[in-house]
């Protein structure tokens, strides 16, 4: 027995024990857990069991315990959409959405091509104005309304001109009723279809459906707007198409006439009542094949939208996780052993972080004040702005599509799943098992018994150094994949 490496001159945590586990043989093991994650910011730690299992037979196909593995531990990714928390998993994320969306423009994933023949727009619905803001232009014009020239990345850009003046109210509000109003959208956009098309609204259900799929994007004074895909199919959706006077031209008329129509009246005895709608700002455009003129194709279209699918709030200077106080559940308030109620200890009877010590501009802070106070209005108490204060009062999903648009990100992720459990099966030479010849009495052919107990979130300080090379590999791997689009192949 070889006697262990004597470390203690190496003052990195990381390095020694990655030297230990080169001297124990284990290093291999260990990183091939971290690259299964793809270097993922803050990977899951279970420890526990796995046995896959003949259903009929009972005999182990394969088995995978914790406990012989070098760490005693497995690592999963997190799985986080946003870029900020998890630039692996968001990418993941993006790639699933891009190619949802994609299917809808041109087939694929169980949509049919004949998909790309219906009329499709691209549309951007923007929010109001609530006041002046700093810009890069004004009037068409190089420079801001406030006299200066802005740099593209001055943080001036965005915030109020004035902020006395600057309606934070109306900003907060369109936020959290930013989904509402985009549902009204949607009701007024098929009663434009059917009046431009003379028909009544039932008459035009029975031969045309609207499908849409669209993504929240926030701009940077902190109000989010919607970029959406919008698309006539048949009465079945993706499979029939739309009848032949459904045109993409009706379909843009619909969508400009809908967004400059529909309104939302917000009431609060405090503020009175504010009506909510769409900006000025209204672009609809038709997508169409790649025809190398420059035009709106599929795959940009696509590639925009997964692009903003994986951003929050955080793109216009906000942050990336709640602001309530977790122990009082953002009450101010918890209840004392006899039962009267008491100050919290934490957040000393606030119900949130302080924000004097937030690192974000004015603009945001006060936007974030704004949320909070209308969130303690009784009229409000359903939106629980309290709890998306942090988001700028946006409650609703990033990405979200209407039922017959395209496939989900479930089945997407079903498919990844059987793919690399069919990866895994070869890897490990696993023989396929037969089914039996009375199949409708056995359900499933293989029995899958796991148990699996949470130990922690993160790496250690070894495992956080492969994990920052293994996102330099991937990210230099994308890199020469996107030279090689533009430039080809690298001469040797």
């Amino acid at each position: 027995m070889k006697d262990p490496l004597d470390l203690r001159h190496v003052a990195s945590l990381a390095v020694r024990e990655l030297l230990t586990h080169l001297d124990n043989g284990h290093f291999e093991r260990v990183r091939n857990q971290v690259t299964a994650v793809r270097g993922c910011t803050r990977p899951v730690q279970l420890a526990g069991y796995t046995e896959t299992v003949h259903a009929r037979t009972g005999r182990v196909l394969h088995s995978f315990n914790t406990a012989d593995e070098p760490t005693g531990r497995l690592l999963v990714a997190c799985n986080n959409r946003r870029a900020s928390r998890c630039p692996s998993c968001s990418r993941t994320y993006a790639g699933d959405t891009y190619h949802l969306i994609k299917a809808g423009v041109v087939g694929g994933k169980n949509v049919p091509s004949q998909v790309g023949n219906h009329p499709r727009v691209f549309a951007t619905l923007t929010a109001p104005s609530f006041g002046p803001v700093h810009g890069t232009t004004w009037q068409d014009r190089p420079g801001c309304r406030c006299g200066a020239q802005h740099a593209s990345d001055d943080p001036a850009i965005g915030t109020p001109i004035n902020p006395a003046r600057y309606d934070y109210t109306g900003a907060i509000l369109f936020n959290a009723h930013a989904g509402e109003l985009w549902g009204r959208f949607t009701t007024y956009l098929r009663r434009y279809v059917a009046r431009l098309l003379k028909m009544t609204q039932k008459a035009a259900a029975e031969v045309l459906r609207v499908s849409f799929a669209k993504v929240a994007e926030y701009q940077q004074r902190g109000v989010v707007h919607f970029h959406a895909i919008v698309r006539f199919d048949g009465p079945e959706g993706s499979t029939t198409p739309p009848p032949a006077n459904a045109t993409a031209a009706v379909l843009a008329k619909a969508v400009k006439l809908a967004a400059r129509h529909v309104t939302l009246p917000v009431f609060a005895d405090h503020i009175g009542t504010h009506t909510l709608r769409w900006g000025r700002q209204i672009d609809v455009r038709q997508i169409t094949a790649d025809d190398g003129k420059g035009r709106l194709t599929s795959e940009a279209v696509a590639g925009y939208i997964a692009k903003y699918a994986t951003k929050g709030a955080e793109d216009a200077g906000a942050i990336d996780r709640p602001l309530y106080c977790r122990d009082c559940n953002g009450r101010g308030m918890n209840i004392a052993p006899d039962g009267t109620p008491e100050p919290c200890d934490t957040c000393t009877g606030t119900g949130r972080e302080s924000l004097a010590h937030l690192p974000v501009a004015a603009h945001v802070r006060q936007m974030i004040r704004t949320c909070w106070d209308l969130g303690t209005l009784p009229e409000f108490a359903d939106l629980k702005l309290w709890k998306w204060a942090h988001m700028l009062g946006f409650r609703g999903h990033f990405s979200t599509k209407s039922r017959r648009y395209s496939t989900t990100l479930g089945a997407l992720r079903d498919e990844r799943r059987a793919w690399r459990q069919a990866q895994h099966r070869e890897l490990l030479d696993l023989e396929e098992v037969e089914k039996p010849e009375d199949a409708e009495q056995t359900e499933d052919t293989t029995l899958v018994v796991s148990d699996w107990t949470f130990l922690g979130i993160g790496y250690s300080p070894g495992e956080e150094l492969l994990a920052a090379q293994v996102r330099h590999d991937i990210a230099q791997a994308r890199d020469h994949a996107d030279r090689r689009k533009t430039e080809g192949e690298v001469w040797q």
